[in-house]
């Protein structure tokens, strides 16, 4: 029983979303999958996080008591009284609650063992929505292995519930783009359908964060909530949409070029990264961070290149990871 769910970028308005303004985000060729496997001692669930060597088994009881210290956590999160990354001890903590709350909303019960095993080739932390991807996978797999009737409507609720206790107040872009796959324009909960783009790519992992997608919308808020320049990103996502629709590179170019720019004034570029970026400007292409970015640290996760050729040459000499990426047509399924 095998489920897989695509990891995602932001084309352009993250952070914006946050405000009530578009972003246009598409599925990629990368994904996380979860592959349950029945046996095992009765009324214990075990998750393995293969990509960690990790292994952990819980009582449907005992993932009930995390999933209530869990929950208490996140409301003390809301009241000022606690920060994001004290919410989970750890992150696989996430995939348990995932887990429990599927099963109690869905009025589920296990008879026998089972263990869920998660693996995925989307950078984790990097703004390519691993962790609403591997959420998805495990719920589209349980939801599979209980035959429970598929309605996208559960999926996203159970999923958006989960994704704000590691993001604080999630946006939803994860969690849609990642269920449906293709590309979208996401405006307060609402997306519409746009055609996948067909613009030439490359990613550039310039590694995980030090800060975490909470933190830097948090740091964002106080400093931008009342800001104009939410205007400005909803002006670039609106163009960006007609020029990827007509299949303009030079203004695609130019929109990526200008949103990189209001990323970098609200502080979530940092320098090492935005040196890197102007370097891409100069050899005639265009670059932005595609994730919430870092408030500290050198390490922004992914970078989108919008250019024909990759630049190799200049990843090496940042000590950066060069990746390839597709659109992604499809979304969260079972595969086996």
């Amino acid at each position: 029983m095998k489920a897989v769910a695509p990891g995602k970028l932001i084309l352009t308005g993250e952070h914006a979303v946050v405000y009530g303004k578009p972003a246009i985000a598409m599925a990629v060729d990368r994904s996380a999958q979860s592959i349950i496997v029945p046996g095992g001692a009765h009324d214990e669930i075990s998750f393995e996080m293969q990509d960690f060597s990790q292994q952990e088994s819980f009582t449907v009881r005992a993932l009930r008591e995390l999933k209530n210290r869990v929950m208490k956590n996140y409301r003390l999160f809301l009241e000022g009284r606690l920060g994001i990354r004290e919410v989970l001890y750890k992150p696989v903590e996430l995939f348990q609650f995932a887990f429990i709350t599927i099963l109690d909303g869905l009025h589920l019960k296990v008879a026998d063992g089972f263990k869920i095993q998660l693996r995925s080739n989307i950078p984790i932390g990097c703004g390519m929505g691993s962790s609403a991807a591997t959420v998805l996978s495990t719920l589209r797999a349980i939801g599979h292995y209980f035959r429970v009737d598929f309605r996208p409507e559960w999926y996203q609720a159970y999923s958006l519930e989960t994704e704000n206790l590691q993001h604080g107040h999630a946006s939803g872009v994860d969690t849609y783009i990642s269920l449906h796959g293709g590309c979208a324009r996401f405006q307060e909960g609402q997306a519409e359908k746009i055609p996948l783009p067909r613009m030439p790519m490359h990613l550039i992992n310039t590694g995980t964060p030090l800060t975490t997608t909470g933190e830097c919308v948090t740091h964002v808020r106080e400093r931008f909530s009342q800001s104009r320049i939410w205007e400005d990103f909803e002006a670039i996502t609106r163009a960006m949409e007609i020029a990827l629709a007509r299949n303009d590179t030079e203004e695609i170019q130019r929109l990526i070029r200008e949103n990189h720019r209001l990323l970098s004034e609200i502080g979530v570029v940092p320098q090492k990264v935005g040196g890197f970026v102007a370097e891409v400007e100069k050899w005639g292409a265009a670059a932005k961070i595609c994730g919430a970015g870092a408030t500290a640290g050198d390490n922004a996760g992914i970078v989108l290149v919008c250019a024909e050729k990759a630049p190799k040459e200049l990843c090496d000499r940042y000590g950066y990871e060069l990746m390839s990426v597709r659109g992604e047509p499809l979304g969260a399924r079972i595969v086996g």
